[in-house]
Order: structure tokens, then C-alpha cells, then sequence
């Protein structure tokens, strides 16, 4: 699975986290947000909380105070997708069908994209990063890869969407005409920034990862698909599972793809037409609703309707631990290599990620906890207290060591003038088209 050199390298990790693990009275403030409604998203972005509802709104807010710095409206359904992007970017898909594009510095939205049929319900956002790339002859060599930050939609439609993502000072775009009257040949062939659009499943698109020019995407159809997002191909179709696939992780290093879904079991796929096996990892007794590698790709960790946590060698497949303790299913949760932070009915929970040791209660007496995500020295959770919706907001301490988001290689690149020709030109044009003097 993982490479022995991908999985050396996050060895000194745990370094950086005895602020989490030793700190027994970490800053603690509890914030309202979005009235009643059900947060469905959360991220952490530079010094940031990002909250999404479906109450169809998004809220932005500064971690250190919990003050509201934009409250971003425009959606007409909930929203259940959000991505931000290194260059400031946030990207949200609702079940109007549309994705919206905000700048986060001013909160305006600047790009609205049609074409799905239906929820967008899935997104990943694929940053430009040195991949190794094998042609024809089975020769490796390295490339950039994207060459300009793209976004890959799944939706209930069935379908996938690969966009460009707009940098500062492309053309804003929006459809013409209502949204019950926009066509979807039409809209694809407006829209400068559409790129593809990826057919194959025949059921929802549940999930979504990408990194370089593969995204791997799983579906209620049961399958599991694997997509080069620049000619459009599908490379690979795996079928196994014998119920609806919710989740899915990539991990190019060592050329695997990791699913789960409502058969409770976690399947690990080969990338490489040569190898027709694949592992099965067995132990949980209801539905796998997430799983996810940390940034090292060292561990997998799964989360179930069980109400546990397993955690799994992403090399060999060896189960290093089991999380006991939640007592509902397990709702969201976030790990590295040396931590877990994970949400279910009552409670927030720290364990130790490298055998599934109980560290702390962070959160206890709430009704349902719907996100939880941690980055630096700052943690956040979303839940329900009293039938409204609350954030709590940890500061485990000064001191520590934020290091960069990308040690993976993923960075913030500066998009390379006329690598991406077609895309940079059908761009430029659009824009051409319509400035105004």
C-alpha cells in the first residue's frame, strides 16, 4: 500500500502534537451558527471556520474570536459540497444543482456553474503537484500535473464534472436565463471554465477524491471508477461491493484506491491493469459511511455506523487498533498520524491514531455532533445543544508548530502562462467577448 518511504517520512510527526495530547485546559469558546439548521460541512482555512447548512447559507469566521466575517447567500437548496483553494478560493455545490464560486476576501460570489441535473454532492479540488506520469511503454517519468487547478463535481445525476477553477482576474461567469431554463448542452458550451463531463455510473455519485490527473469516484451503483481527468477516460472499473459505495480515498504513491460503503467492508483496489486482485479489510458491522489516509499516507482510518473507529497499516492492510467508546454512529472524524478527533450522538473524542487508545472527551452533552476538523493548534466542532446549532472552537496553545498544509508535495503553484492552452485561451475569449468599456 503506502510506500516505506511516503510512510518514513511522517515518522517524527508525533513531535508536533503533545499541545493536543498534554494540554489539559485548552482555550475554549462555544459560538452560534446557522440558527437550527444542520451544519453539513466544516472546514478549517487560513485562520479561518467555514460552515456550510442547509439552510442554504455559508458562513465564514475568524477562529480566534468566532466573530462572522462574511455569510455568503445566493444558494436556493442546501448546501453539501465546499472546497477552498490556495489562492483563496471557495467553491460550494448545493442541491440547486449549481456550483458557486466566492471570492473569500470580499465574500462576493463571482462564478456560478450549471450543468449538473441534480445535487452536487461530492467535490475535490485537484492542485497542481508533481506526479509520476507512465506512458505507453511503462516508462516513468515526472510532470506537473494538473497544469492549472481543477475541480471534479459528482452529483446524484450520475455524472462527474472536471471545471477549471478561476484564478484572479479571469472573466466572472454566470448563466444566462433562469436555472429551470438552462440547457445542458448549452451551458457546457457557454461556460469557459466546463471542462468534461464523465458518464458511466448509473446511480448517484457519492464521493469523490483526485490528486494529479486521476480522480477515483464511488457510486450508489455499488462501483467504484477511476478517471483521468484530462482526456476524460475512464481507467479503471471496479466492481465488488454488494451495496451502495459511500466513500473512497486515492493514494498515488503506492497506486491504490480504498472504499467503503453500506456492506460494511473496507475494499483496497490496484491501480495496475496487471493486478486483478484486491484486499478485503473485514471487522465492522454496519455501514462504512467514511474513510480517509492521513497526510502521510501511513494509516487508513474508517468510521461506522457501529460506532467505532478502525485503523488500518495503509501498507499492508494489518489492523492497528480499534476505537471504543462512541456509542451512536460515528458521524465525522479527522486523523494524522499520531491523533484522532472523531464525533458521534454526545460526544467529541481525541484517541491515539497508532492503536485506538482513548485520550479525552473534548466535547460531551450534546445532541447530535455533525462535523469535527482539526488543523495546527486549532480544533472546531459543529453540534446540536439545546435544538440550536453550535461551534466549539479549541486553541491548544502557542508554541505550536503550523507547519505547511503541503508537506505531500502539493504547494501553491503559479500557473505556467500557456501550459494549459486550451483552457487559458477559451478563457481569454470569454472574457474578450464580454468586457465592457
Amino acid at each position: 500500500m503506502a510506500s516505506k518511504e511516503v510512510a518514513d517520512a511522517s515518522s517524527n510527526s508525533d513531535s508536533k502534537d503533545p499541545f493536543w495530547t498534554r494540554n489539559p485546559n485548552p482555550k475554549h469558546l462555544t459560538v452560534p451558527a446557522h440558527g437550527c439548521c444542520v451544519v453539513t460541512v466544516l472546514i478549517i482555512f487560513k485562520g479561518r471556520v467555514i460552515t456550510a447548512s442547509d439552510d442554504n447559507t455559508i458562513q465564514v469566521r475568524s477562529l480566534e474570536t468566532g466573530e462572522l466575517i462574511h455569510d455568503l447567500k445566493g444558494h436556493s437548496g442546501g448546501v453539501w459540497s465546499l472546497k477552498a483553494t490556495n489562492n483563496r478560493t471557495l467553491i460550494s455545490g448545493s442541491t440547486d444543482r449549481t456550483i458557486r464560486v466566492w471570492d473569500l476576501e470580499t465574500g462576493e460570489c463571482t462564478h456560478i456553474f450549471g450543468g449538473h441535473q441534480s445535487t452536487v454532492r461530492a467535490m475535490a479540488v485537484v492542485e497542481p503537484e508533481i506526479v509520476d506520469v507512465e506512458d505507453e511503454n511503462g516508462a516513468v517519468r515526472k510532470e506537473k500535473w494538473p497544469k492549472r487547478t481543477l475541480l471534479v463535481s459528482g452529483s446524484r445525476d450520475h455524472t462527474l464534472r472536471v471545471w477549471t477553477v478561476p484564478k484572479a482576474g479571469d472573466p466572472t461567469y454566470f448563466p444566462l436565463g433562469d436555472e429551470d431554463e438552462w440547457e445542458e448542452a448549452d451551458v457546457d458550451r457557454q461556460n469557459p471554465y466546463h471542462r468534461l463531463v464523465l458518464t458511466g455510473h448509473m446511480h448517484a455519485v457519492r464521493d469523490v477524491d483526485a490528486r494529479g490527473r486521476t480522480a477515483v469516484s464511488g457510486s450508489y451503483d455499488t462501483n467504484v471508477k477511476v478517471w483521468d481527468i484530462i482526456t476524460g477516460t475512464c481507467l479503471f472499473s471496479f466492481s465488488g461491493h454488494s451495496e451502495k459505495v459511500y466513500a473512497v480515498a486515492l493514494d498515488l504513491q503506492s497506486r491504490q484506491v480504498f472504499s467503503s460503503g453500506l456492506d460494511s467492508i473496507v475494499r483496497v483496489w490496484q491501480l495496475d491493469s496487471s493486478k486483478a486482485e484486491h484486499d478485503i479489510l473485514r471487522g465492522h458491522s454496519s455501514m462504512i459511511g467514511l474513510i480517509a489516509l492521513s497526510p502521510s499516507h501511513k494509516t487508513l482510518v474508517s468510521g461506522s455506523a457501529d460506532s467505532t473507529l478502525r485503523i488500518w497499516n495503509a501498507e499492508g492492510g494489518e489492523l492497528q487498533g480499534v476505537a471504543v467508546g462512541h456509542e451512536d454512529a460515528i458521524s465525522s472524524f479527522q486523523h494524522d498520524d499520531s491523533k484522532i478527533i472523531s464525533g458521534a450522538t454526545g460526544k467529541v473524542k481525541m484517541w491515539n491514531t497508532h492503536d485506538g487508545t482513548f485520550i479525552r472527551d473534548l466535547l460531551t452533552g450534546v445532541v447530535s455532533v455533525w462535523c469535527v476538523r482539526f488543523e495546527g493548534q486549532w480544533c472546531v466542532s459543529a453540534s446540536n445543544r439545546d435544538d440550536f446549532t453550535m461551534l466549539d472552537i479549541w486553541d491548544f496553545g502557542l508554541g505550536y508548530d503550523n507547519h505547511d498544509e503541503h508537506e505531500d508535495g502539493r504547494g501553491d503553484w503559479e500557473d505556467e502562462g500557456d501550459e494549459d492552452k486550451d483552457a487559458n485561451q477559451k478563457i481569454a475569449a470569454y472574457g474578450a467577448t464580454v468586457k465592457v468599456d
